[in-house]
């Protein structure tokens, strides 16, 4: 029997859709309903690697979490990563398909993909009873309508009952629910089944004659209204949840009990910003943005991410001045790369494929590290387990320590001969039912032999590594910061975070919002099933 849909659309990008899919997610699990998330094309450079080796979104990762699922290809069929120049690499099932400007995407790609889209939207309707959808940006762009994927033709694809979501907090929502209304098809306003009120601070007393009036203009029922909720300690969807940039540097502090400072480089094209949520979190931390010489200035410990355009973004370290500054920091103090960020540590990067660049010379890195990488067209997309290999990090004792994380980049990086590897990769990592990492046995692994990964250098004062997301283990995260305030003769952290309880704490919190805020009887009745409050507290 074919699941029942549910879909969430926006009036605008960032309005709340794909945390309002997680938290419907995770209330229909909670329910008993065997549920998962469906967006058939996301645009975002937050990327998660899938069980098989493949690539979706982020946020479609969150959702199956939410869900208490595994994370599957056919969640997100099509990922655009934008590079620039109006381009975008386009991720199809999971592998890249190739780079095609905006215009040549929207005007052909689209309907030669559409199949593939359809395709796993059947594949999820089989195995699931509900599927909730996420739509993208604005069901009314009608200047993109005539090949949307995305927003009204799933909704009719999957026979769904759409939820329109407007964004209080950004001004203007009964415009924008107005608006998008009035610029759908009739048939597709027949699909909106009602609206939701996102992220409203205040008196809902004062909302409620607004409530009435647009209600009577588009003759749509309110769902509710979902007061912001803040600090929430999910993914966000794309850069428009990254936090202020720094605009001026950290004081002067003799206070050995103050935060830990780190800055992370905020590359013109960073990506997997979700990989320091987990820091962020901890109360011995104080994690910043930063974009210029001025704002480094006080650090503690120097971060550079991944990126989605390594060539280029080294290119603009060098003209900021971040590259010498970063270099002359790491002279005396801590400096860590991740994935694209590791590469930049290295001697050289060369292109000789002309992925990224058009230099048929290899690009100076910083060369912090003794590394060098060449890019490839292909993609390393995978889960993976290791252990720490250096025995000291930051200048302080370690024990032996488990990581876990994954690689979603190009690039093969040659370790040269002076180069101590940072990880021992062992396994390939699965996830199972109940969400937890650990190893499938008996399971095929594109890494049979133990693999080196990253580098470290003799001080142990900087390291690079491929493993997206190696900070939410906990033992590492802890030992990562108790060292690197050691070695700023700093206090051990008063506190410490267990990072997969906070998140599924949050997860619970958001849903028990979302649920207390909105008609969860009209929405259950939309699956097929009767709505009852559940005990949570047995």
């Amino acid at each position: 029997m074919r699941a029942r849909a549910i879909m969430v659309l926006g009036t605008a990008s960032h309005v709340g859709k794909s945390l309002l899919v997680a938290a419907l997610c995770r209330i229909f699990a909670q329910h008993g309903v065997r549920v998962a998330p469906f967006k058939s094309q996301n645009m975002s450079l937050n990327s998660a690697a899938t069980p098989e080796g493949l690539e979706i979104g982020r946020a479609q990762a969150l959702q199956a979490e939410a869900a208490g699922i595994p994370p599957s290809v056919h969640m997100n069929p099509i990922l655009l990563k934008p590079s620039g120049n109006m381009t975008s690499q386009v991720i199809v099932h999971g592998r890249i398909h190739g780079q095609f400007t905006a215009a040549d995407y929207h005007r052909r790609r689209v309907e030669e993909l559409f199949p593939i889209v359809t395709e796993s939207y059947e594949h999820l309707a089989a195995e699931y009873d509900l599927i909730i959808l996420e739509g993208a940006g604005s069901p009314a762009e009608i200047n993109l309508k005539a090949h949307d994927i995305v927003n009204m033709r799933m909704a009719d694809l999957a026979d769904a009952h759409c939820i329109l979501v407007g964004d209080i907090d950004r001004g203007g929502v009964f415009a924008s629910l107005l608006g998008t209304i009035e610029l759908l098809e009739p048939h597709e306003q027949a699909r909106i089944q009602g609206f939701v009120v996102n992220k409203f601070r205040g008196d809902v007393a004062l909302l409620e004659p607004g409530l009435r009036m647009i209600e009577a203009r588009i003759h749509k029922p309110s769902l509710g209204v979902i007061p912001h909720y803040p600090n929430l300690a999910l993914d966000e969807e794309d850069s428009l949840g990254l936090q202020q940039i720094a605009t001026t540097p950290w004081a002067q502090s003799a206070d050995p009990a103050r935060p830990l400072r780190i800055a992370v480089i905020a590359l013109p094209s960073l990506s997997n910003f979700t990989d320091f949520d987990s820091l962020t979190s901890e109360p011995s931390v104080d994690l910043r943005l930063i974009r210029t010489v001025e704002t480094l200035a006080n650090t503690d410990l120097v971060i550079l991410p991944g990126s989605k355009q390594t060539v280029a973004d080294l290119a603009w370290l060098n003209e900021t001045g971040l590259a010498a500054a970063i270099q002359a920091h790491a002279a005396t103090s801590l400096v860590v790369g991740i994935c694209g960020g590791m590469q930049m540590l290295g001697r050289t990067i060369s292109d000789p494929g002309h992925i990224e660049s058009d230099s048929d010379a290899p690009i100076e890195g910083l060369s912090l590290l003794p590394i060098e990488t060449t890019m490839q067209p292909h993609k390393t997309t995978v889960l993976s387990r290791g252990a720490l290999l250096p025995t000291t990090l930051f200048n302080h004792p370690c024990p032996p320590t488990e990581l876990t994380g994954y690689e979603i980049h190009i690039g093969t990086t040659t370790y040269l001969p002076n180069s101590h590897p940072f990880v021992r990769l062992n396994d390939v990592v699965i996830l199972s039912e109940a969400q937890n990492l650990s190893i499938l046995p008996g399971s095929p692994s594109p890494q049979p032999e133990p693999t080196p990964d990253g580098a470290i250098d003799p001080t142990t004062r900087i390291f690079g590594t491929y493993l997206h997301g190696l900070f939410d283990e906990d033992p590492f995260r802890h030992l990562f910061l108790t060292n690197a305030r050691a070695f700023h003769h700093l206090t051990p952290p008063a506190a410490l975070n267990n990072w997969k309880h906070h998140r599924e704490s949050a997860l619970n919190a958001f849903a028990a919002h979302v649920e207390s805020s909105l008609d969860m009887p009209q929405i259950f009745s939309w699956a097929g099933l009767d709505y009852q409050a559940l005990d949570k507290k047995s």
